[in-house]
């Protein structure tokens, strides 16, 4: 569009607005629906948007009618979490979680210290996410700094609303994988002042999951979002049962999984933890208190049958 660009969209309109809540019908206000919506635009922005025949009499005279009645116009969708390092090995086989990492993933992430292979993927990525109407998402990239800012370059030039970031990794991980705390902090720091802020994009300090950091990089991983309140932090949560048992080998001194990362001051409402498929429920029933974020997908390799069931034991938890 250009700056006097002025139209209007007729369709049906659709959007959710707000938490609809677990009653059988939606929260009043979470939901709008336009059998036949007009959606004003001006200069790339929304104007208004209601019912056409409200809508009709308050627009300019002349405006360029956009007619998709009989069609859907929904805003774009949100992915909290997923991995465009990952888009070459989706649904590949893994016995449990574990294995999926050291025969899949890992050999995997380790060609994305190559930019140009990173750029590539990033725009094959971003290609398939618009597609199919997803605009909005929070990324893993890998541990390489070039797959950071090939991934941003690419959403840069779409204008997409985009947080992503480094992967940090100090144990556990291919040699080619792992970085070290101070080098990861001065990695995130630059890509931090490159790419955070920019345009429409943030940067989400990215450690991969507990068993593949120390105390100490979680640690600086806190104090970097101390330092910082505007970033987000991503990271993964009880998704497998062989990891419960992993985590609780590794860090001993803490109660469950999610108290290893409130010990490293890692829970916060700019926080997403991924999948949490396998939470007691005291973990579950504490978790309002910092209302971090909550993505409820299930890993490729584990069941929808854990996944519904977790499901259901969260709509006591107030969690999202």
């Amino acid at each position: 569009m250009t700056m006097t660009d002025s139209r209007v969209i007729r369709a049906e309109l659709l959007s959710f607005d707000a938490d609809p809540g677990e009653g059988d019908k939606p929260a009043e206000g979470s939901v709008r629906h336009f059998e036949d919506g007009a959606l004003w635009l001006e200069n790339g922005r929304i104007k208004a948007i209601d019912d056409y025949v409200t809508l009709a009499p308050r627009l300019p005279e002349g405006i360029e009618t956009v007619d998709h009645r009989g069609k859907l116009l929904m805003p774009g969708f949100i992915d909290s979490h997923v991995h465009y390092v990952q888009l070459e090995i989706m649904a590949s086989y893994g016995r449990q979680l574990l294995d999926w990492l050291n025969d899949y993933t890992f050999p995997e992430e380790c060609r994305f210290a190559q930019y140009d292979h990173a750029l590539a993927l990033s725009n094959a990525f971003l290609d398939e996410m618009l597609r199919v109407g997803t605009t909005t998402a929070q990324v893993f990239c890998s541990s390489h700094p070039d797959s950071v800012d090939a991934f941003f370059t690419a959403s840069s030039k779409r204008d997409l609303r985009m947080l992503a970031g480094k992967v940090h990794m100090n144990r556990h991980a291919p040699e080619a994988l792992c970085d070290d705390v101070p080098g990861g902090v001065r990695d995130a720091e630059r890509l931090i002042s490159d790419w955070h802020g920019t345009r429409r994009l943030g940067y989400s300090l990215t450690p991969r999951f507990a068993p593949t950091s120390t105390r100490e990089q979680l640690d600086a991983t806190g104090g970097m979002m101390r330092n910082d309140p505007s970033l987000w932090l991503q990271t993964h949560l009880s998704e497998n049962t062989g990891e419960l048992d992993w985590v609780a080998e590794l860090f001993p001194e803490s109660r469950d999984y999610l108290e290893v990362y409130e010990q490293s001051g890692l829970v916060g409402p700019r926080s997403t933890f991924a999948h949490g498929i396998h939470l007691d429920q005291a973990c579950a029933s504490g978790w309002p208190s910092a209302a971090p974020t909550w993505p409820s997908a299930p890993a490729p390799i584990c069941s929808w049958a854990a996944a519904c069931s977790t499901a259901r034991r969260r709509g006591t938890s107030g969690s999202t």
